[in-house]
Parts: structure tokens; C-alpha cells; sequence
């Protein structure tokens, strides 16, 4: 919440453009909300195994299961604050409240899989090497500026645009802005390539998981 209050009274304070005539506060909160959504995850599940051995010594307690408690405390702070920054940003009048909030619904929750999936992935690959850990952070900032917080995909020239579009995340964020402005943004999603994208790499973090569980020794 704090992230995102910061980067919206910056934006407002120095009119900052964003490529549109969007509201700066609207456009803020949907942007850098969901990039937190997915940006964090990965960080909670990276070395989450061996400060949780202990629990493994319950046959009941699985590794995923370790990686999900996780997931779900980040999935649902992130949205816990989107919502009061939503509202509370609507009742001081410096937006509307969003137009369509099943659009919204649907982008967060593939934004959330997406984010879920990518964070099991890393978990499971961080107990085979070091370099996930010493990777991720400087990964996820190039991420940020490109992941679609920033700008909409319609003010990009058409080259740019068919590049960014190959980022999945671009494709949850313009859904989300879209649910949020209705007809005053053009928005450039594919929901089927976002589930494939999703799908696919759910299956690849199941099935290292897995892997891994079997070399995991509980304490």
C-alpha cells in the first residue's frame, strides 16, 4: 500500500504522463498494484524449504504445501490492498471506482496464477541452484518498467506493441485497466495466450516440485 501511495503522489505532484489522458490516480493504483501482485510472490517462495524443514517431518506437510501458505498470505495482502487503495482513493474523489469489476476480477486472478505458478517454479529451481536467489531481484526490477504498470500498450508505436505483448503479464494489466476505464482505453489483450502461458508453466512448477520434494530431508 505504501509502494503504491507513494508512486501515485509522486505521479500526481510531478504530472507525470503515462502516455494517455487516463486519470493519474486510477491509473496508478491499477498498474503498480498488480505489479506487486505477482512481483512479490516469487520472493516469498524462493528458499522457503529449508527455514520450514521442520514441518516437512509431518507426513501430512508436502512442499507445495509450504510454497502455497506462502502464496496465499502475498496473494491475499496484495489484494487486501488494492481494494482499500481502490476505495479509499474513490472516497476522497481522486478516482472513479472501476466500470466493470468482473474484468478487474478476471485480470487479477490470472495476474495472481501467473504470479503463483512463477513463484512455485522459482521456489523449486532455487533448491537446485544458488543463482535463482542472486537472479531474481535484479530480473523482476527490469520486469517493472516493462510489464505494463507504466505505460498503455495502444501509445506504443505498432512495433512495440507486438514486442511487449510477448510478456503474459502485459495482457492481465491491460485487462485490469481495461476493467477499470471501459471505453476510454483501447485495450490489447489475448486471455487464450495468457492461459496457455499459465497453464504451461503450472505444469513445468508442479513437476520440479515434485522432483524436489523427493531429495527434500525433513529435519
Amino acid at each position: 500500500m505504501l509502494f503504491t501511495i507513494g508512486v501515485t503522489l509522486l505521479w500526481t505532484a510531478f504530472k507525470s504522463t503515462h502516455g494517455s489522458d487516463l486519470p493519474i490516480t486510477a491509473f496508478a493504483v491499477s498498474g503498480y498494484s498488480s505489479v506487486l501482485l505477482w512481483r512479490n510472490m516469487p520472493s516469498r517462495c524462493i528458499l522457503a524449504i529449508e527455514p520450514n524443514l521442520s514441518l516437512l517431518y509431518h507426513r501430512q506437510v508436502k512442499v507445495i504445501d509450504i510454497f502455497s501458505a506462502r502464496l496465499l498470505v502475498e496473494a491475499g495482502g496484495a489484494t487486501l490492498s488494492f481494494v482499500i487503495l481502490t476505495l479509499f482513493f474513490s472516497f476522497m474523489g481522486w478516482m472513479s471506482l472501476p466500470v466493470d469489476v468482473l474484468k478487474v476480477i478476471w485480470g487479477w486472478i490470472m495476474l495472481a496464477w501467473f504470479g503463483a505458478s512463477l513463484a512455485i517454479f522459482l521456489g523449486a529451481l532455487a533448491e537446485e541452484t544458488e543463482f535463482v536467489e542472486k537472479l531474481w531481484h535484479p530480473i523482476s526490477y527490469f520486469l517493472l518498467p516493462v510489464s505494463g504498470a507504466a505505460y498503455v500498450v495502444d501509445a506504443l508505436p505498432p512495433d512495440f506493441q507486438r514486442i511487449v505483448l510477448i510478456l503474459p503479464l502485459v495482457h492481465g494489466v491491460e485487462l485490469v485497466r481495461e476493467g477499470f476505464f471501459g471505453s476510454q482505453i483501447r485495450a490489447h489483450y489475448d486471455m487464450g495466450y495468457l492461459t496457455a502461458i499459465n497453464l504451461g508453466l503450472s505444469l513445468i512448477a508442479l513437476a520440479m516440485t515434485r522432483r524436489v520434494s523427493r531429495k527434500v530431508i525433513p529435519e
